[in-house]
């Protein structure tokens, strides 16, 4: 029986750099309530958003993620031909197929990398980080880009009251690569499919077959709307807080670092007060830094991470060596979390 011959691979991974990239419109609250009766103070004391950013025309999934690739590929101190492998976590890439990263792969000028799509909604950016470490460890990619991003106005149901306020658009990326030690912890992750009904698309893209519109919804002009995202807010709240913060926990644990270690908390933004829940029940010490970019940018779903961790670090909020825990959980239901070292 002949022996495969094994992988050689770097010992451990990291990040070595990271961008991201913001759509020009910022949309402050007072636009939303053109189409919902609420106010702005009851967005900012259920969400903490005050604005978000929302793409242009131009701004496409695969335009935002090449400016943000281009910064983490800069700050990483590489070439774009030595990525291996291109993996972008999206819901909001219209076209089935192809993967929108080959194109960002060819554009960004990569030596025909590996490239592939992914969906595991707001805790896609954990997933593909996991698979670029894994990809590393193995030896099949000497570095690995990895992408989070999301146009999800496009996803929006501006009169749906409990989600229109919500979210945002943008990309983050970051660069994974060889490490001598450790900086990118186990991943605890899973889903909770029984849950999947709280946080879904409203109408599946066949029902918009032509002659097959009967029974979907209408705005309050009467037309037919797009597919948007909606959501159980109660309930996904609740998950959140609870569970989330023990999965959180069990990253902390995974890692061998406890909470007093840790100098960063960069959490999925998805609202304020989940990311105040999960800070109370962690009991993270006062001297631990803690994200809170949805102020301003809403929830961006899988690129809510990589951008707060950009956003942290270029204010100096967050520095280089950091030990930093990150979670996401979302749409699924779905969660990942783990520790890393800030590049």
């Amino acid at each position: 029986m002949a022996k495969i011959k094994p992988s050689k691979g770097a010992p451990y991974a990291r990040i070595l750099g990271v961008g991201g990239y913001r759509p020009t419109r910022v949309v402050p609250n007072e636009v939303i309530l053109e189409k919902i009766d609420s106010s702005d103070e009851w967005i900012r004391s259920r969400s903490g958003i005050e604005t978000r950013h929302w793409a242009g025309p131009e701004e496409t999934v695969a335009a935002m993620s090449i400016e943000a690739a281009g910064k983490a590929i800069a700050d990483a101190g590489i070439s774009a031909e030595q990525i291996g492998a291109v993996v972008v976590s999206t819901v909001s890439h219209f076209k089935q197929t192809p993967a929108v990263a080959t194109e960002i792969a060819d554009k960004l000028g990569t030596d025909k990398a590996a490239a592939f799509d992914i969906s595991a909604g707001c805790a896609g950016f954990g997933y593909g980080l996991t698979l670029a470490k894994g990809m590393i460890v193995e030896g099949s990619a000497e570095y690995v880009l990895v992408i989070g991003v999301e146009r999800l106005s496009d996803l929006t149901d501006l009169e749906d009251r409990a989600t229109a306020f919500l979210f945002g658009d943008g990309a983050g990326a970051v660069v994974v690569g060889p490490s001598k030690e450790p900086a990118i912890g186990p991943t605890v992750w899973g889903s909770e499919g029984d849950k999947s009904e709280t946080i879904k698309q409203t109408v599946a893209w066949d029902r918009f077959r032509i002659g097959d519109v009967s029974e979907l919804p209408l705005d309050s002009e009467g037309n037919v709307k797009f597919p948007a995202i909606t959501q159980e807010g109660q309930a996904v709240f609740r998950w959140a807080v609870f569970e989330m913060a023990k999965v959180a926990q069990q990253a902390l644990d995974a890692a061998g670092i406890a909470p007093d270690d840790l100098d960063v908390f960069i959490p999925h933004q998805a609202n304020e007060r989940i990311i105040d829940s999960m800070v109370k029940t962690l009991k993270l010490p006062e001297h631990v830094t803690v994200a809170r970019d949805v102020r301003t940018t809403g929830n961006t779903s899988a690129a809510s991470i990589p951008l707060a961790m950009e956003r942290l670090l270029a204010t100096g909020e967050a520095k280089s060596g950091d030990t930093a825990l990150l979670i996401g959980f979302g749409a699924g239901l779905v969660f990942a979390a783990t520790v890393v070292t800030l590049p």
